[in-house]
């Protein structure tokens, strides 16, 4: 049995699991067809311990960055209506709270394909989008969007300051559960954030991942699941502090963090000191707190093949929508194949020809679910519901149902 490498964050020994999902293909990694008859898909292992001393979740595998985040990385935040909105009402907070205008910067870190920059733009305020995946920071650049390719880190904040890349608002969202070195990605914000500037994070809430099983969100581009206990002490060590926190719906519950330097005259919120008493409340300060999940995570697997052997039994054809990162590591912890599951829809041509790793079921365009008429369609990316349900509403007219799987299944009426 090898030693499981030091924590992510404080370097300590590693000896306590969180979730055990054994060998896993990479999330977002959609085969083609020639890649599917090559029969060779690549899976490493995807297990997440605890941190004893500093409770960062993580997980314990050391795939590289760039065989994740690469040139043909499939995920372009645009493809969310929803997600594009979310990022439209943050500019439009943001620069009203916080004064900007044609002389502030802001700079986003995995600024993807411009979905949130261009908000800024709109506005006169100028940006500058940092993305390490060439094919969006390409399509951010063709809608008017400054882009650096390049991966975030002390070294990138460094250069970006030489060159006079000040920001007043630096932007990093759903992206710091995705780097691997939690210290040498932090160090570089204090070089490009000027000193009275204002740092956003937005992250899934460990506690919602604990608290409503929302194991699939645990892939091997999450390196870290993250808690304020965690990421606050991330940000004390390279110079940074919190200083309010807002709750948000997204990702099944995320945290968006404010934070600026030190010696920054934010004043703390009370806020930020709520969420800080709910986490101890919770026992997120406690390393026993996080055992027994395994046992909730195969209930709800248990669950949802309930589900598709009693649909299989009846003749009925079941169909899924959101060729997401969060569905495969269900699907695939859950054992489905395409005998269970047809096909799934996608509005993201890049995935579309395409097959969901380890399932290899079919990547369809949504207008397909009009030939099929499935009568399941199982919403993998369950944070979406709302928006799918409403745009396949169609799928009555047939007697076609939506079912949901987090964190139980459930076929909805």
């Amino acid at each position: 049995m090898t030693t499981p490498p030091p924590c992510r964050f404080c370097r300590a020994p590693l000896t306590r699991t969180f979730l055990d999902l054994g060998e896993q293909p990479l999330a977002n990694s959609y085969l083609t067809p020639e890649q599917l008859a090559a029969g060779n898909e690549p899976v490493f292992p995807l297990h997440t311990r605890v941190c004893n001393r500093c409770l960062l979740v993580q997980a314990d595998h050391e795939v590289p960055a760039e065989a994740i985040f690469d040139a043909g990385y499939a995920y372009f935040s645009s493809f969310s209506s929803g997600w594009v909105e979310h990022a439209r009402r943050y500019a439009e907070a943001m620069i009203a709270r916080f004064g900007l205008g044609p002389d502030s910067l802001v700079v986003e870190v995995a600024s993807n394909d411009g979905y949130l920059l261009k908000h800024f733009l709109a506005k006169g305020v100028p940006v500058l989008g940092v993305e390490p995946t060439a094919n969006t920071a390409e399509a951010a650049r063709a809608i008017g969007v400054r882009t650096d390719v390049v991966f975030f880190n002390a070294e990138t904040g460094r250069a970006l300051a030489a060159r006079g890349d000040r920001a007043d608002l630096m932007a990093a969202n759903n992206v710091l559960a995705h780097v691997p070195d939690l210290n040498a990605f932090m160090a570089g914000f204090p070089q490009v954030l000027k000193p009275q500037g204002v740092l956003t994070f937005e992250f899934p809430h460990l506690l919602n991942l604990i608290e409503k099983v929302q194991f699939d969100t645990i892939y091997h581009e999450h390196y870290s699941y993250l808690s304020l206990l965690a990421v606050e002490q991330v940000l004390r060590a390279h110079g940074l502090r919190p200083f309010d926190v807002e709750l948000l719906p997204t990702h099944g519950g995320s945290l968006r963090l404010f934070c600026c330097h030190d010696a920054a005259a934010h004043a703390e919120t009370d806020a930020l000191r709520a969420l800080r008493a709910t986490e101890a409340d919770a026992g997120l300060g406690v390393a026993e707190t996080y055992d027994g999940f395994a046992a909730r995570v195969e209930a709800v697997c248990d669950s949802f093949r309930a589900f598709l052997s009693a649909a299989r039994d009846e003749g009925r054809a079941v169909a899924a929508y959101g060729a997401a990162a969060k569905g495969n590591t269900f699907l695939n912890r859950c054992g489905v194949t395409r005998d269970d599951i047809v096909e799934v829809y996608d509005a993201n041509p890049a995935k579309q020809g395409r097959y969901l790793p380890g399932s290899h079921i079919p990547i369809r365009a949504p207008e397909a679910v009009k030939a099929t008429r499935p009568d399941y369609v199982v919403i993998l990316p369950w944070n979406l519901t709302e928006e799918i349900t409403r745009q396949l509403a169609f799928i009555g007219d047939w007697g076609g149902r939506f079912v949901v799987a987090s964190p139980e299944t459930k076929v909805l009426s």
